[in-house]
């Protein structure tokens, strides 16, 4: 159609009418395998979902050049009948649903588009066999579908495909190396594997395996814990909390691990809606948020964390490869992680990752004998002591060789250094207190101050190490936030409000938010059109710039539908305000004092880190101490 303020001159002609019309079957798939089968690891997915769907215990995954050449899949599960083959690789075939509700799905695949997909861009062969009928094979090249014909499998299925991309040759130049595509691969693997840890995978190449979890027993938490000690590590296992929490028909369960347990980047976070893993910014950002307040900005949380809906509260088919979801209501699936995490945290306690003990224990082994030691000249090392401690040292035997008949060396007390003036260690006399052994305690008894920041408590298990300063400060922060959550954030009023010009919908996001923000000490006001009033800004803040606290706050609701900016902020002010309210390091404490300070970390949630997410305390097991020692 024309537009009637476009003018055509009369030489001048009109492009060639285009020609509408139905594309091939095979233009079809491999137009859908584009959407579906992004890489060998997508394929790979496919694949393992439809075991699981099928019911299978034990799934062998064997993958060549990174999935290039070769993808086997081998399952358990209920099979397919021989007349069911041609149907199988139909597009949208499937036995998952009916057609008749898209949002009551209860499997991985719905869509009926794996198999065609996957067989008109590679050479696949799907073997299988059903409960009560002889196992067949039929085999697909570029689209081409050859007969159904006898073949020999025991149960379940195999699905073979080989040189993936081979008819769409384009695709494999911007496929990554080998070693890149099978860790994709890897990584796919493992993650189906937490979200069914009753069910056994295996990966491997036609050398090696590469990974291996076995079907765990027991019921779903100790199932769950062992398959992610399998996949994640030992430490993670022995660090993490076991969440449970629910919310208006959401339940949330999983391991989320302490805030001393954190990595350099979000490497460790797996999340699962109705057991399907899925990369959701609403529920990483969440995540992030339950631990906004015990992680400093460059480090970031690790956890397993498993949302279970009706699946009516939730749309899968918002994204061709099923990896984002679509709550009907986001913001209880977000209050559910931010809630259900920091009460989980809130009960750890004190408690502080094991890992601090084991890298405190590193550090304390002796380095091995590599020879004599030298200086940078390539002169042998002679080691001096202080002026100060070089009294008397005369006396002191050098070292000799003994004879037979000499008898052994003799020492006085006279022999030995003395020094001008006291260590910085102090040892206090152990108390006798009638009630319960401070020992007993999970962080001791008090017997020692190092270097005046360092608090050596004894328990009944072994020692405790404290960082005065670092404790305290976390203690003083806990109650800083306590009182304004009791009381609010004060905020002052702007004697002229400051009017910020804004886009239409800009202001619409933040003048929906207004009311969290108020709560925070900033109360904002429509001021037509795209501007808004800022009349009143939080207190603690002082003077403030509150155009760039808005605009940085409009930046993360476009980016995460939620900020923390302005939390952030008020509760920096309060980390800074903790830190010079607590006890400075340097400062002698009595015996009472310390065991105080102990008894109040054991009382305040969190006081296993401080306010920047390191530490407040080492814990070494007796055990590991005499094994330094050498006496186990």
């Amino acid at each position: 159609m024309q537009r009637p303020d476009l003018k055509i001159s009369e030489t001048q002609t009109l492009p060639a009418q285009p020609v509408i019309r139905q594309l091939d079957e095979g233009a079809i798939n491999r137009i859908a395998a584009g959407e579906v089968v992004e890489r060998p690891a997508s394929a790979v997915k496919e694949l393992v979902e439809n075991a699981i769907d099928a019911g299978a215990t034990r799934i062998e995954i064997t993958v060549a050049d990174g999935g290039k050449t070769l993808i086997r899949v081998k399952d358990n599960g209920c099979g397919i009948t021989p007349d069911a083959l041609p149907l199988a690789l139909s597009r949208h075939a499937t036995s998952k649903i009916d057609g008749s509700d898209l949002l009551n799905i209860h499997t991985f695949g719905f869509r009926g588009e794996a198999l065609p997909s996957l067989a008109a861009v590679g050479r696949l062969t799907l073997t299988s066999r059903a409960q009560g009928h002889d196992a067949a094979e039929i085999r697909v090249s570029g689209g081409q579908t050859q007969p159904v014909r006898p073949a020999a499998l025991n149960q379940g299925t195999v699905v073979e495909l080989r040189d993936l991309f081979y008819a769409t040759p384009a695709r494999l130049k911007f496929l990554r190396t080998d070693r890149a595509e099978m860790q994709a691969v890897t990584d796919i693997i493992k993650r189906l594997a937490m979200a069914e840890p009753f069910i056994g995978f295996t990966l491997s190449d036609p050398d090696r395996t590469i990974f291996r979890a076995d079907p765990e027993s027991g019921d779903l938490f100790d199932a769950l814990h062992a398959r992610l000690a399998t996949i994640l590590g030992r430490e993670f296992a022995e660090n993490a909390l076991a969440i449970q929490a629910e919310r208006d028909g959401l339940q949330m369960t999983g391991y989320a691990a302490l805030p001393t347990y954190s990595r350099g980047a979000a490497v460790a976070q797996f999340l699962f809606v109705n057991g399907r893993p899925v990369k959701d910014k609403l529920l990483t950002g969440a995540l992030r948020a339950a631990y906004f307040d015990f992680l400093s900005r460059d480090r970031h949380p690790a956890a397993a964390l498993f949302i279970e809906c009706d699946p009516q509260l939730v749309d899968v088919n918002v994204h061709p490869a099923k990896s984002e979801v679509r709550f009907r209501d986001p913001g209880t699936a977000r209050g559910l992680i931010v809630s259900g995490l920091r009460h989980a945290l809130a009960e750890a306690g004190h408690r502080a990752s094991t890992t601090v003990a084991g890298a405190t224990l590193g550090a304390f082994r002796p380095e091995e004998n590599s020879g004599p030691r030298v200086t940078p000249e390539g002169k042998p090392f002679v080691y001096q002591a202080p002026a100060a401690h070089r009294r008397n040292t005369d006396a002191i035997p050098t070292p000799y060789r003994r004879d037979a008949d000499m008898p052994p060396p003799q020492f006085s007390e006279a022999a030995l250094p003395a020094f001008d003036s006291a260590p910085s260690g102090r040892f206090e006399p152990v108390e006798e207190v009638p009630q319960q052994p401070l020992e007993e305690h999970p962080l001791g008894a008090a017997r020692a101050q190092l270097h005046e920041n360092y608090i050596v408590a004894q328990t009944a298990r072994g020692m405790v190490i404290v960082d005065q300063h670092a404790a305290h400060e976390r203690l003083v922060y806990e109650k800083l936030k306590t009182q304004m959550a009791a009381n609010g954030v004060a905020s002052q009023a702007l004697l002229i409000p400051e009017i910020i010009e804004l886009s239409q919908g800009d202001a619409q996001s933040l003048m929906e938010a207004a009311e969290d923000l108020a709560k925070l000490g900033l109360v904002l006001e429509p001021f037509g059109g795209g501007a808004i009033a800022v009349r009143e800004t939080p207190a603690i803040l002082g003077e403030i710039n509150a155009e760039a606290l808005i605009r940085d706050v409009l930046d993360e609701l476009s980016d995460q539908d939620q900020s923390m900016t302005l939390q952030a902020r008020i509760e920096a002010i309060l980390s800074r305000v903790a830190c010079h309210g607590s006890i400075r390091s340097g400062r002698r404490m009595q015996v009472a004092e310390m065991n105080e300070l102990l008894r109040q970390m054991e009382a305040t949630p969190h006081s296993g880190q401080c306010n920047h997410g390191r530490p407040t305390y080492v814990e070494l097991q007796l055990t590991d101490i005499e094994r330094l020692f050498g006496r186990t």
